[in-house]
């Protein structure tokens, strides 16, 4: 019995190794995958609060900026919608007179426009206010091919069966 037993634990722990090598040599790719070249993530010094609001009047506009902030380490401390919609382009303000972390905010975005517009009355470092043309880029970013990574589950669950979950505030 106690030789059966070791001889189970020996083959459970093989097809373990096994499954976990064959996860991390699947996500390597095929050769002829083409190669997908990032742009360097901004460094950022210290604590950087960041406000985003949507003010294209799209859903989930504030929400998708939020997750690309949040994912580099920003301190997104309030997500929402605009006061009022418009097609006014996408811009960044520098509300504390950091231009540099303006213009970081903006690049990790892909968004052009930075302005500095200090207010000492806002809690936040940079505001955010994505226009439709922002949400617009995002959405053929995401019909670009590649194939998903093998750990991320929202791979799952397609934009139509998330489209109802969306909060009124991005």
């Amino acid at each position: 019995m106690g030789q059966r037993l070791r001889a189970l634990t020996l083959l459970v722990v093989l097809v373990g190794v096994g499954v976990l090598l064959g996860s991390s040599l699947s996500q390597w790719g095929s050769p002829t995958a083409p190669a997908v070249v990032l742009p360097p993530l901004p460094i950022f010094l210290g604590r950087v609060r960041v406000e985003v609001l949507n003010g294209s009047g799209l859903s989930g506009v504030a929400r998708d900026a939020t997750s690309v902030l949040r994912d580099l380490g920003l301190d997104v401390v309030y997500y929402g919608n605009a006061e009022t919609f418009s097609e006014d382009p996408s811009v960044v303000l520098d509300r504390v007179g950091r231009l540099e972390d303006a213009r970081k905010v903006a690049d990790a975005l892909g968004i052009r426009s930075v302005l500095s517009e200090p207010d000492s009355n806002l809690f936040v470092d940079v505001t955010v206010r994505l226009g439709p043309e922002w949400a617009l880029s995002r959405e053929t970013a995401d019909e670009a091919p590649g194939p998903p990574a093998w750990w991320d589950i929202r791979r799952f669950f397609s934009k139509a069966d998330t489209a109802g979950v969306d909060s009124p505030e991005g």
